[in-house]
């Protein structure tokens, strides 16, 4: 008699299972992973940025042809400028990031100090600022006053992109005065010290013409506060 009803229990559980599932797996797992969900938005992002550069052509198109509008072209064309939204060209550094080689595997060093991290990116564009950039892009993405370097895992997302090493920032400048910047870093100068003990890469070249593109996404804020 216990083992019938065992059976009928069983029996009924699984019943009770099936009409609960109608058919999808009641085990499935509900939280996507985040790298997959991190690299779908960035496809969206991508799309919704082209879209933005097609609108803002016809713009640009529209106030052309208005008559009498030359001065205020002038003006916008100088603010558009200063916005990063206009793309520039001139002499600069060329400053390259890069993670220990893999073989690198040093007895009680934790992995995190193998690697390159937002702070190091941040670093290297902090100190390009204080040495007088005048522009600067991240993996060819132009950088603006809300640009924001987020670490994901092993990748950096800038602009809602992830990135993998290695991680190349371009300033326009003055080549002294950014090298002085960088030379004069203590975040810097404590980096280069995780690239001599365990291998990280730092390198440093001038170029002598370097083409940074328009920043074309969106530059409206959504939340502001007066500090």
């Amino acid at each position: 008699m216990a083992t019938v009803l065992v059976c009928v229990l069983a029996g009924l559980m699984m019943t009770v299972a099936g009409l609960a599932a109608r058919g999808t797996d009641l085990r499935s797992d509900r939280g996507a992973d985040l790298r997959d969900l991190i690299v779908t938005q960035a496809d969206r992002n991508e799309e919704l940025r082209g879209h933005a550069s097609e609108l803002s052509g016809e713009v640009e198109s529209l106030s052309a042809a208005q008559p009498g509008s030359s001065g205020l072209s002038q003006e916008v064309r100088v603010a558009e400028l200063e916005a990063s939204m206009l793309p520039v060209t001139g002499p600069g550094l060329r400053v390259t990031l890069m993670d220990a080689p893999n073989d690198v595997k040093p007895a009680g060093v934790d992995d995190d100090a193998l690697v390159v991290h937002q702070q190091d990116i941040q670093a290297v564009v902090n100190a390009l600022w204080a040495g007088g950039a005048e522009a600067m892009t991240i993996q060819g993405e132009r950088v603006i006053s809300t640009t924001g370097i987020k670490c994901v895992g092993n990748t950096v997302v800038l602009h809602g992109i992830p990135y993998a090493p290695p991680y190349v920032i371009e300033a326009i400048g003055d080549q002294e005065s950014l090298q002085r910047g960088l030379d004069e870093s203590h975040a810097i100068e404590i980096y280069r010290q995780y690239v001599a003990a365990y291998g990280l890469g730092y390198s440093v070249d001038r170029v002598g013409t370097l083409e940074l593109p328009a920043y074309d996404g969106t530059v409206g804020l959504r939340f502001a506060r007066q500090g």
